[in-house]
C-alpha cells in the first residue's frame, strides 16, 4: 500500500492491459463500445436489460473487471489519437463514451461508498490492517489478484474485501482517465459524514471559547471526561483507520489521496484537540483541577507519535494537538507555581497537641496524585530553571535518583522537582513550629509532621521517584526530633534524681528527691497528656523509650530509699512522698499521646484516658 505505509510512487492500472495504445483506434473503440453503452444510466428502453439500479460490481464482478479494463484502453487510444491527430469524428465518439463510462463508474463509487458503510467503518478498516510493511509492488499485486477473483460469497471477510479493492479499482481507472477530481469529490462528501457521524456519538462537541469560560466547573469536568474516552478512539481507530482507508483506495495519487484525507477529518480534528486548548485557558483553574489539565496532557502526549504518522508533518490537525498541548503544559507550570506559593504563603495556625498539620496532610496528597503523573510532569518542568539553593541540610533535597551527568535526565528532573516541593513544606512546617509556646511541643509538631511525610513517600510512588537515599535520610530526622522532644520534654523529671546512687543522702534530702520527682513527671504528664502522636507505630516507639528512660532511672532509687521514707513518715505522708511506683510510671506513660487533656484541677489516678484523635 503506498502513501501512509511507504513511499509515494503512482502504481500500475488494477488490469493487464498494455501501457501502449493500440494503433488501430477504430477497432479499440468498436471494442469497447458494447460493454460501456450495456451499462449507460441514460438508457432506461425495455430492451436495455441494465437498468439505472442495477450495480456492475454486484452483478458481475468478471465484466466489472472487462468494463474498467475497456475504459483504460479507450483512455490511452484517446491519448495516442490526440498526439497523432486522427479523426476528430472517432475522437468525438470516443469522448461520448468515456463519458458514458465515468457517469457509470461515479454511480457505482458513490453506490458502494453509501452501501457499505459498517464494512467501511474506520474501526473494521484499523483492525484489518496487516500489510504496513509491504512493499507498492506487493500490494498492487495482492489488490489484482482479489480484484479478479470472480467468485463472491457472504461472508463478511470477503465482502470486506471487496468493497475496499473495488473502491480502488474504480479510483485508479478514473484517475487514470484524468477524473480524478470528480471521484474524489464524491468520496469526501461521503466519508466526511461518516467522520463527524462517529465524533457526535463519542460525545466530541463544537464548543466555542466563551461558552467553555461559562460553565461551570462540574459541567466542563464531565465534558473533560467525555473527551478523555473520545480522543484515543478518535485518534487511533476512527481517523488512523480512515488514513489506511484513504491510502488504500487512493494510492495511485497522491496528491489526492492527502487533499481528500485532509478534507474528510480536518473540520472534525480540529474540533476535537481545540477543546483541551479552551481548557488550559480556562479563568477558574484552581490547584485541585490540575489534575485534569494533566490528563489531557497526557492523553495527547501518549498519541503524538500516531498523530504524527496520521496527520503527517504540515497538517492542521497536527498543529492544533502541537497548540494544545502547549497550553496545558503553561497551564500546569502556573499551577504548580501557585501550589508552591501557596504552601509559602500559608497562615494557618498551628493545631493543638503538636499533631498533623492540614497544610501538610494536603500537601502531601496532592504531590502522591502528582507522582502518579511522573511521565506528563517530566515533560511539563523539562525545561524550567533548577531549583534554587536552600540554607537547610542538603539531606532535606538530596535527589536519590542518578542522573545521566547532566541533569537532564526525565527522573531527575521529576525528583529534584518534587523533592523541591517537599523541602518548601518541610520550611514551613518549620517556622510553624516556632508558634508553640513550649519547646518540647515544637519538636515533637516537627517530629509528627515529617513523620507523616515520611510514611506517605513510603506508602506511594513518591518512594521510587525520590529513590533510596531520601527515606534513611528523613527518618534519621524524626529520630533526631524525638530526641530532642524527649531531652527537653522531660528533663526536669530526669534532673529532679540524685546524680549518684551510692553517695549517702540525709532523710530531708530523699524527701525533697521524692517529691522533685512527684512534681516534675505529674507536671509533664498533665501537660503531655493532650499532645498527641498519631502514627501508632511512632507513639509505641516514644512511650518505650520514655517507659525505658524514666523507669530505669526511678527504680534503683525508689528500690534504695523507698524503706526510709515509711520508717520516718507515718502512713498518710508516705503515701504522699511516695507516690508512684516503678511500675505505675510504665502505666501512666502508656496512656499519653494520645491527645486527651486533663483540667488543671484534676488528680492523677492510674486508668486509660479517653483517645480524642
Amino acid at each position: 500500500m503506498t502513501g501512509f505505509f511507504s513511499s509515494s510512487k503512482h502504481s500500475s492500472p488494477p488490469h493487464n492491459s498494455s501501457p501502449f495504445p493500440p494503433h488501430n483506434f477504430s477497432e479499440s473503440l468498436n471494442s469497447a463500445e458494447p460493454i460501456i453503452k450495456r451499462w449507460d444510466l441514460d438508457v432506461s428502453s425495455s430492451n436495455n436489460s441494465y437498468c439505472t439500479a442495477s450495480s456492475l460490481f454486484q452483478e458481475s464482478r468478471l465484466e466489472a473487471k472487462q468494463f474498467l479494463d475497456a475504459v483504460t484502453d479507450l483512455q490511452h487510444a484517446m491519448q495516442f489519437v490526440v498526439k497523432e491527430s486522427f479523426s476528430s469524428q472517432l475522437l468525438v465518439r470516443a469522448q461520448n463514451l468515456m463519458q458514458i463510462a465515468i457517469k457509470r463508474l461515479q454511480k457505482e463509487f458513490h453506490n458502494i461508498l453509501s452501501g457499505n458503510r459498517y464494512f467501511l467503518d474506520p474501526e473494521n478498516v484499523s483492525r484489518e490492517s496487516t500489510r504496513s510493511s509491504s512493499s507498492d509492488e506487493d500490494d498492487n499485486i495482492e489488490i489484482e489478484s482479489r480484484f479478479n477473483e470472480v467468485s463472491i460469497t457472504n461472508e463478511n471477510e470477503n465482502e470486506k474485501v471487496s468493497v475496499a479493492v473495488d473502491l480502488k479499482a474504480i479510483a485508479d481507472c478514473m484517475i487514470e482517465a484524468g477524473y480524478g477530481n470528480e471521484r474524489a469529490k464524491i468520496y469526501k462528501l461521503n466519508r466526511k459524514s461518516v467522520i463527524d457521524e462517529t465524533l457526535y456519538y463519542l460525545g466530541v462537541e463544537n464548543f466555542c471559547s466563551s461558552t467553555v469560560q461559562k460553565m461551570d466547573w462540574e459541567a466542563l469536568e464531565k465534558k473533560i471526561k467525555i473527551w478523555l474516552s473520545a480522543v484515543k478512539v478518535a485518534v487511533s481507530t476512527l481517523f488512523y483507520g480512515e488514513r489506511i482507508l484513504c491510502d488504500q483506495v487512493f494510492s495511485i495519487s497522491d496528491n489526492i489521496r492527502e487533499s481528500c484525507f485532509s478534507d474528510i477529518v480536518k473540520e472534525s480534528a480540529s474540533s476535537l484537540f481545540i477543546f483541551p486548548e479552551m481548557v488550559a485557558k480556562y479563568k477558574k483553574l484552581s490547584l485541585e483541577k490540575m489534575f485534569r489539565i494533566l490528563d489531557m496532557y497526557d492523553a495527547i502526549s501518549e498519541l503524538w507519535n500516531e498523530i504524527e504518522m496520521i496527520f503527517g508533518f504540515e497538517s492542521t490537525a497536527k498543529s492544533q494537538a502541537m497548540t494544545a498541548m502547549v497550553k496545558l503544559r503553561e497551564a500546569s507550570r502556573t499551577m504548580l507555581s501557585e501550589f508552591e506559593t501557596a504552601i509559602k504563603k500559608d497562615s494557618s495556625k498551628v493545631v493543638a497537641g503538636g499533631g498533623i498539620h492540614p497544610l501538610t496532610r494536603y500537601v502531601m496528597n496532592y504531590l502522591i496524585f502528582l507522582s502518579d503523573y511522573s511521565g506528563p510532569i517530566s515533560e511539563i518542568v523539562a525545561d524550567w530553571p533548577a531549583v534554587v539553593k536552600s540554607p537547610l541540610p542538603e539531606s532535606y533535597l538530596l535527589s536519590p535518583i542518578a542522573d545521566d551527568g547532566d541533569g537532564n535526565s526525565p527522573s531527575y528532573v521529576v525528583s529534584v522537582r518534587l523533592a523541591w516541593l517537599i523541602l518548601v513544606l518541610l520550611c514551613k512546617l518549620d517556622g510553624k513550629a516556632g508558634f508553640y509556646g513550649d519547646v518540647p511541643l515544637s519538636y515533637l509538631f516537627l517530629a509528627n509532621n515529617l513523620n507523616y511525610v515520611v510514611s506517605k513517600v513510603r506508602q506511594s510512588r513518591l518512594k521510587l521517584l525520590l529513590g533510596p537515599d531520601w527515606l534513611p535520610n528523613h527518618e534519621a530526622k524524626v529520630a533526631q526530633y524525638m530526641a530532642n522532644y524527649e531531652r527537653m520534654g522531660w528533663s526536669k523529671v530526669m534532673t529532679s534524681l540524685p546524680e549518684n546512687l551510692t553517695a549517702e543522702i540525709s532523710s530531708s534530702e530523699v524527701k525533697e528527691y521524692f517529691c522533685k520527682f512527684n512534681s516534675g513527671f505529674e507536671e509533664a504528664y498533665l501537660k503531655q497528656s493532650s499532645w498527641v502522636i498519631p502514627d501508632p507505630k511512632l507513639r509505641d516507639e516514644v512511650k518505650i523509650s520514655l517507659a525505658k528512660k524514666i523507669v530505669s532511672a526511678y527504680r534503683p532509687f525508689y528500690d534504695k530509699y523507698c524503706e526510709t521514707v515509711a520508717r520516718i513518715g507515718s502512713g498518710g505522708e508516705v503515701e504522699s512522698i511516695v507516690r508512684f511506683a516503678p511500675d505505675d510510671l510504665q502505666n501512666y506513660s502508656s496512656d499519653i499521646f494520645y491527645g486527651a487533656g486533663f483540667s488543671e484541677n484534676s488528680s492523677m489516678s492510674y486508668g486509660s484516658p479517653s483517645r480524642g484523635r
